[in-house]
């Protein structure tokens, strides 16, 4: 049975999504058995469930800031895309503005603790911030980026991560005993 999903993506993001030569359709269409179609920022993907599942995924990433060999890892099953939309949590651009610089911190610093603290990949772009990793990973992630953009300490936040890697160290220790 064939599905049709429709996205948008913006604008600037449609040459990343095409890629040189049509390469990285190309490569999203052959791992997802999948027909996609992109008319200025309108794309539309034709496949079975979950291989169109999966290409709207890989697509929406694309579309939400992150390179195309990040969002490739959305093909491995254990991987998912979790998206926060900033226009829950502002009231204006210099809000926005400044949520956004809390999650990215300084010189990328805050991103990239989360990112190592989480083994995930985050985007923070236009009006949102995406997460790529394992599903506990993104969670994880996801509960930290909005602990910041709801003004907590960035210290907190570091404590907290740490703490559930500690815990999930344990957890997957306990899980390979024979």
């Amino acid at each position: 049975m064939y599905y049709m999903q429709y996205l948008k993506i913006p604008g600037e993001r449609v040459a990343v999504l095409i890629g040189a030569g049509g390469s990285v359709k190309r490569e999203i269409e052959n791992k997802t058995s999948t027909q996609i179609t992109v008319e200025d920022g309108d794309v539309s993907i034709d496949g079975d469930g979950m291989g169109e599942a999966t290409a709207r995924d890989v697509v929406l990433a694309i579309g939400r800031g992150f390179n195309p060999e990040v969002a490739f890892r959305l093909f491995n099953e254990e991987k998912v895309l979790e998206i926060i939309y900033f226009k829950e949590f502002i009231q204006s651009e210099k809000e926005l503005a400044r949520k956004k610089g809390r999650i990215i911190g300084r010189k990328g610093k805050t991103r990239k603790v989360i990112e190592n603290l989480t083994d995930t990949n985050i985007s923070v772009y236009g009006k949102s911030a995406g997460v790529i990793g394992r599903y506990d990973n993104v969670q994880s992630a996801k509960e930290a980026m909005l602990m910041l953009i709801q003004g907590s300490r960035h210290s907190s936040v570091y404590a907290l991560l740490e703490k559930s890697r500690v815990q999930q160290k344990d957890f997957m220790d306990y899980e390979t005993l024979p």
